[in-house]
Protein backbone atom coordinates (compact mmCIF):
# COMPACT_ATOMS: atom_id res chain seq x y z
CA UNK A 1 0.00 0.00 0.00
CA UNK A 2 1.01 3.60 -0.89
CA UNK A 3 0.00 7.07 0.05
CA UNK A 4 0.03 10.18 -1.99
CA UNK A 5 0.08 14.04 -0.81
CA UNK A 6 -0.10 16.31 -3.52
CA UNK A 7 -1.39 20.45 -3.57
CA UNK A 8 -3.64 21.86 -6.23
CA UNK A 9 -4.22 25.97 -6.98
CA UNK A 10 -7.72 26.29 -8.51
CA UNK A 11 -8.33 29.52 -9.73
CA UNK A 12 -11.80 29.96 -7.54
CA UNK A 13 -12.94 30.48 -3.77
CA UNK A 14 -13.35 27.54 -1.31
CA UNK A 15 -16.86 28.01 -0.96
CA UNK A 16 -17.17 27.34 -5.00
CA UNK A 17 -14.78 24.54 -5.02
CA UNK A 18 -16.01 22.97 -2.43
CA UNK A 19 -19.61 23.05 -4.04
CA UNK A 20 -18.00 21.65 -7.14
CA UNK A 21 -16.77 18.55 -5.18
CA UNK A 22 -20.56 17.85 -3.32
CA UNK A 23 -22.67 18.58 -5.98
CA UNK A 24 -24.23 16.13 -8.12
CA UNK A 25 -24.97 18.22 -10.74
CA UNK A 26 -22.07 20.14 -10.47
CA UNK A 27 -19.84 17.07 -10.76
CA UNK A 28 -21.45 16.14 -13.91
CA UNK A 29 -20.53 19.81 -15.24
CA UNK A 30 -16.97 19.71 -14.66
CA UNK A 31 -16.38 15.94 -15.31
CA UNK A 32 -18.52 15.69 -18.63
CA UNK A 33 -19.83 12.01 -16.80
CA UNK A 34 -22.77 11.10 -14.89
CA UNK A 35 -22.23 11.08 -10.74
CA UNK A 36 -24.16 10.80 -7.80
CA UNK A 37 -23.01 12.47 -4.71
CA UNK A 38 -24.91 13.46 -1.62
CA UNK A 39 -23.40 15.72 0.85
CA UNK A 40 -24.30 13.30 3.76
CA UNK A 41 -22.03 10.69 5.46
CA UNK A 42 -22.17 7.37 4.65
CA UNK A 43 -23.77 7.83 1.44
CA UNK A 44 -22.22 5.69 -1.48
CA UNK A 45 -21.24 7.74 -4.28
CA UNK A 46 -19.87 7.48 -7.93
CA UNK A 47 -18.07 9.59 -10.28
CA UNK A 48 -17.11 9.22 -14.21
CA UNK A 49 -19.89 6.70 -14.75
CA UNK A 50 -18.90 4.50 -11.87
CA UNK A 51 -15.46 4.76 -12.87
CA UNK A 52 -14.70 6.22 -9.01
CA UNK A 53 -16.62 5.44 -6.32
CA UNK A 54 -16.93 4.41 -2.60
CA UNK A 55 -18.54 5.94 0.61
CA UNK A 56 -18.60 9.90 1.85
CA UNK A 57 -17.13 9.63 5.62
CA UNK A 58 -17.47 13.00 6.96
CA UNK A 59 -17.66 16.18 5.33
CA UNK A 60 -16.63 20.10 6.80
CA UNK A 61 -18.39 22.76 4.40
CA UNK A 62 -16.08 24.61 2.49
CA UNK A 63 -13.17 22.91 4.06
CA UNK A 64 -12.78 19.36 3.85
CA UNK A 65 -14.25 16.10 2.02
CA UNK A 66 -13.36 12.90 3.14
CA UNK A 67 -14.23 9.29 1.06
CA UNK A 68 -13.61 5.96 1.42
CA UNK A 69 -12.87 4.48 -2.33
CA UNK A 70 -13.25 1.18 -3.10
CA UNK A 71 -10.56 -1.21 -4.78
CA UNK A 72 -12.28 -4.26 -5.70
CA UNK A 73 -11.84 -6.86 -2.67
CA UNK A 74 -8.84 -5.08 -1.03
CA UNK A 75 -9.22 -5.39 2.90
CA UNK A 76 -7.72 -2.25 4.48
CA UNK A 77 -9.82 1.24 3.55
CA UNK A 78 -8.32 3.48 0.85
CA UNK A 79 -9.32 7.04 1.89
CA UNK A 80 -9.40 10.23 0.39
CA UNK A 81 -9.18 13.71 2.05
CA UNK A 82 -9.50 17.00 0.70
CA UNK A 83 -8.68 19.73 2.57
CA UNK A 84 -9.42 23.65 1.08
CA UNK A 85 -7.07 26.31 2.08
CA UNK A 86 -8.10 29.90 0.96
CA UNK A 87 -4.81 31.26 -1.31
CA UNK A 88 -4.19 34.28 -2.98
CA UNK A 89 -5.50 32.66 -6.62
CA UNK A 90 -8.49 31.18 -5.04
CA UNK A 91 -8.08 28.01 -3.44
CA UNK A 92 -5.15 25.50 -2.09
CA UNK A 93 -6.82 21.81 -2.71
CA UNK A 94 -4.49 19.78 -0.16
CA UNK A 95 -5.08 16.22 -1.16
CA UNK A 96 -4.11 13.21 0.93
CA UNK A 97 -5.26 9.42 0.03
CA UNK A 98 -3.90 6.74 1.49
CA UNK A 99 -3.20 3.03 1.14
CA UNK A 100 -3.43 2.93 -2.51
CA UNK A 101 -2.79 -0.55 -3.59
CA UNK A 102 0.56 -0.84 -4.99
CA UNK A 103 -0.61 -1.93 -8.17
CA UNK A 104 -2.98 0.95 -8.82
CA UNK A 105 -0.63 3.78 -7.31
CA UNK A 106 1.02 5.17 -10.88
CA UNK A 107 -2.59 4.78 -12.76
CA UNK A 108 -3.95 7.10 -9.70
CA UNK A 109 -1.64 9.24 -9.43
CA UNK A 110 -1.52 9.86 -13.24
CA UNK A 111 -5.74 10.53 -12.35
CA UNK A 112 -5.48 12.47 -9.76
CA UNK A 113 -2.91 15.11 -11.82
CA UNK A 114 -3.88 14.62 -15.18
CA UNK A 115 -8.08 13.85 -14.98
CA UNK A 116 -9.57 14.73 -11.52
CA UNK A 117 -7.77 18.11 -11.11
CA UNK A 118 -6.86 18.96 -14.48
CA UNK A 119 -10.73 18.40 -15.07
CA UNK A 120 -11.72 20.81 -12.02
CA UNK A 121 -8.72 23.68 -12.82
CA UNK A 122 -9.98 23.68 -16.79
CA UNK A 123 -13.71 23.84 -15.61
CA UNK A 124 -12.93 27.38 -13.48
CA UNK A 125 -10.36 28.57 -16.40
CA UNK A 126 -12.16 27.98 -18.99
CA UNK A 127 -9.76 25.86 -21.22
Amino acid sequence: MADFKQYYIIPEIPEIVYKALTNELILKLWTGFDASMREEEGTEFSMWDENISGKNLKFEPNKMIQQEWYFGEQEQQSVVTIKLHPHKKGTSAELIHTNIPAEDFDAMVEGWNNTYFADLIDFYTGE
